[in-house]
């Protein structure tokens, strides 16, 4: 149903985050000794995934290193709309007002620029979401089985702030045939110098997804076919890092952008 099956975009390897980092720090070096010289393999530097990441102090270099986190593209899927909805809580539809029902989960996002002497926070930038509901049905759509095309629910956008970051409230997003758990993003990045727009989508760990889907509106659907080692692009380097909060869950996703 979906063509969510090609990776787009450019995946850095570990010579081209060095050099974009120009980091010679002893403690950087030795996190990398595990990799071979030519490896291809998407390198992350982070120190605390869960955790809000602090601003770091201008002229530091590698003073925001801990939200460095390069990680590859993915297709946007089918169901992308260019809807202008500045919100932070998507859980509703705008025209009628409807709540879509399941487990909370609160989504933050930082956000960096790779320079040349290490990472910052980006500022400005337009971190936009969407997502499938519970019964695995996304807005917007006029599809065989169902006809959302008048309704915006689990869709939105939000602009970082000075530490980068971007947060927003929605739903554990439901599953449908042929995917595993996913949720697709993009962060859109313009300035006078400056231009990008990064596409991907987060995934959840499967025992996660397991405990949610044991419970109402989810367990109605029975068991989903799909898992995250059956799923055709999976990468568990844009797995979301989720803990349970207050009436449900938060997410925190690191990422570190090489603007062109």
């Amino acid at each position: 149903m979906h063509d969510d099956d090609r990776q787009r975009g450019q995946v850095l390897s570990r010579r081209e985050v060095l050099k974009y980092l120009g980091v010679t720090g002893a403690a950087l070096l030795a996190a990398c000794q595990s990799l071979p010289d030519d490896s291809n393999e998407i390198f992350s530097i982070t120190q605390s995934p869960i955790s809000p990441i602090p601003s770091p102090t201008p002229g530091s270099g590698n003073g925001a290193l801990s939200s460095c986190v390069v990680r590859p593209e993915m297709t946007e899927g089918p169901y992308y709309l260019d809807a202008d909805f500045n919100r932070s809580d998507i859980r509703s539809d705008p025209v009628t007002g409807i709540v879509k029902e399941g487990s909370l989960l609160t989504i933050n996002f930082n956000v960096s620029q790779v320079t040349g002497s290490g990472c910052i926070p980006l500022e400005g930038a337009k971190v936009e979401i969407w997502h499938c509901d519970a019964e695995g049905v996304y807005s917007g759509v006029s599809d065989p089985g169902f006809d959302t095309s008048a309704q915006k629910f689990l869709r939105g956008y939000q602009v970082t702030n000075a530490s980068g970051q971007a947060s927003f409230i929605t739903i554990y997003p439901g599953w449908y045939p042929g995917r595993t758990v996913h949720i697709h993003f993009k962060v859109h990045y313009d300035a006078p110098d400056l231009s990008r727009v990064f596409t991907s989508q987060l995934f959840f760990e499967d025992p996660l997804s397991d405990q949610v889907f044991s419970q109402p509106p989810y367990s109605n659907r029975g068991q989903r076919p799909t898992r995250n080692s059956s799923d055709r692009i999976y990468n568990d380097q844009l797995l979301l890092n989720v803990m349970p909060a207050n009436k449900g869950y938060a997410g925190f996703f690191d990422i570190g952008l090489q603007l062109e």
